[in-house]
């Protein structure tokens, strides 16, 4: 594995630019032949490992339900840092980092499987290095939350000070399914781990373009004089997917995507844009500000007229017809279940008094996009014919948060000619051709923020239950809407939502933006 160099007395320790290197530790795995493991976590230590940001003195700990050894687990492992790694597959290094790789396996609800993983720690202590310090990644079904974490109290594997090191646990979203659920889950997490050592992990967060809008608002002094309602129409920020929901209907049947996508995603982009400036961008003073941000979010008032839900139906998308939602296997033929979710939100605070944002997300859409879209107010008095301004529109600012990671500044500008014609002109910024260097992976960077102890990327437990207390009254009113035979929305696989959502905006005088 890489080598840990020693500190130079001459340089700050607080400069991000160097490298940050992990403790030792084990990162155990629960759920670690699972979809999430394979695809995003397994590689994600690859990737660290390729980077040499892997400590001497680490350990992959994969926990789950197969009758494996580790040899079997380092096999899966590795045909998923083949598939899935972002950097050059290395036999060199997988080899170092296989070294590594145990395995065990366990039911959890079986007392004998996690006394044997409580042993295991204390034997990769006296083995490996590993300091007693260790993360347990819960990736697993929200329902198997309570028993693995009562597991980990009854063994005392949670105590740090038992430990001898540190010990921290990253939970998967959903956190909950509405305010009561968020909260006893918090409270079963908090009284096994301390509060500093639970990471609520929104992949969301560790995107590169959503950690730049931090640097575009607060690194530069051009958007702050105009970042508010004096010249702010609106904001949009779209969550768009092309596919459907695959293999997940069990789960997206019990969830939506209210719950799976606007209470934690797109509630964190809005409460990012919408953040007054940080004291220090530590952990602590970052979930003041977004606290602060979601605490004056009020559901909306008029919940039929800025709430909108749909659900997919037959259609063409990219050349091939697709089957209904309803049609999907495993999905209920009278399902109820929203597929695209759009609503109306402000920020009652004095930047953003009379300043809409409209979020909406949704499965079998044009295309995979995600972007937040700051719409600034049109000129009061432009002078100029009306016909030499007809292709303009108002100046916009869109952060293209995935899949072309970048910016582009929407203005307008004189058409060459004798004439003066006025129309929008785009200025774009690209990662991929800004920079030499590639974006890290969501997961890649969250995870080394676990290991690191650095939680500034992941909400806590007051910003989860202020989601939930804006959600919880509009998932009451699409309930009560049930009841009385309301179903969503229809919307043909390949369009951009149903027609009420375009509606929820012309009711305000404006569209929405097409990616």
């Amino acid at each position: 594995m890489s080598q840990v160099h020693a500190p130079n007395p001459l340089r700050d320790p607080r400069d991000r630019r160097l490298p940050r290197i992990p403790e030792p530790c084990v990162l155990v795995v629960f759920g670690a032949t699972g979809d999430l493991a394979r695809k995003k976590l397994i590689p994600a230590v690859y990737d660290l490992a390729n980077r040499g940001l892997l400590p001497p003195g680490f350990v992959l700990l994969g926990f789950a339900r197969r009758d494996w050894g580790d040899g079997d687990f380092e096999s899966v492992a590795k045909e998923a840092a083949r598939k899935g790694a972002r950097t050059e597959f290395r036999d060199d290094v997988w080899q170092r980092l296989a070294e590594a790789i145990k395995f065990l396996p366990g039911s959890f609800d079986d007392d004998g499987a996690f006394d044997n993983l409580a042993r295991m720690l204390t034997e990769l202590d006296a083995t490996h290095g590993t300091q007693g310090n260790a993360a347990f990644y819960l990736s697993i079904p929200p329902s198997a939350f309570p028993t693995v974490l009562q597991q980990m109290a009854r063994t005392g594997m949670a105590d740090n000070s038992t430990a001898g090191g540190w010990r921290r646990v990253v939970v998967e979203k959903p956190f909950g399914h509405d305010l009561e659920s968020a909260k006893e889950l918090n409270r079963l997490v908090d009284t096994v781990f301390t509060a500093q050592d639970v990471f609520r992990i929104d992949h969301y967060l560790g995107k590169e373009t959503v950690q730049n809008l931090l640097a575009l608002r607060f690194a530069n002094t051009l958007w702050e004089p105009i970042w508010n309602a004096h010249h702010i129409d609106s904001v949009q920020i779209t969550m768009a997917e092309d596919v459907g929901i695959e293999s997940r209907a069990a789960f997206y049947e019990q969830t939506g995507a209210a719950r799976d996508v606007l209470q934690n995603h797109l509630l964190q982009l809005m409460a990012l844009t919408a953040m007054e400036e940080p004291a220090s961008f530590d952990a602590e003073a970052l979930r003041a500000e977004k606290i602060k941000v979601l605490g004056a979010i009020k559901p909306p008032r008029d919940m039929a007229a800025y709430t909108v839900r749909g659900q997919y139906d037959q259609g063409w998308l990219a050349g091939q017809r697709v089957k209904a939602y309803r049609e999907e296997k495993d999905v209920a033929p009278d399902s109820k279940t929203e597929t695209f979710a759009a609503v109306r939100l402000e920020v009652e605070t004095r930047r953003w008094a009379g300043v809409p944002f409209y979020l909406r997300t949704g499965k079998r859409l044009p295309r995979r996009v995600t972007e937040i879209a700051v719409i600034f107010r049109k000129a009061p008095h432009l002078p100029f014919a009306k016909t030499d301004t007809e292709e303009l529109g108002a100046n916009q600012l869109v952060v293209r948060v995935q899949p072309d990671e970048g910016m582009t500044l929407r203005f307008g500008s004189k058409v060459p000619g004798s004439q003066m014609e006025v129309r929008d002109v785009a200025m774009d910024f690209l990662y991929g051709e800004a920079f030499t260097e590639s974006s890290p992976e969501a997961y890649e960077r969250l995870l080394l923020d676990v290991l690191l102890g650095d939680g500034s990327l992941f909400p806590d437990a007051r910003e989860v239950e202020d989601s939930w207390r804006v959600i919880d009254p509009i998932e009451d009113y699409w309930r009560d809407h049930d009841d009385r035979g309301g179903r969503p929305e229809l919307y043909r696989a390949g369009e951009w939502g149903p027609k009420g959502a375009d509606m929820m905006l012309a009711r305000d005088g404006r569209s929405w933006r097409r990616p």
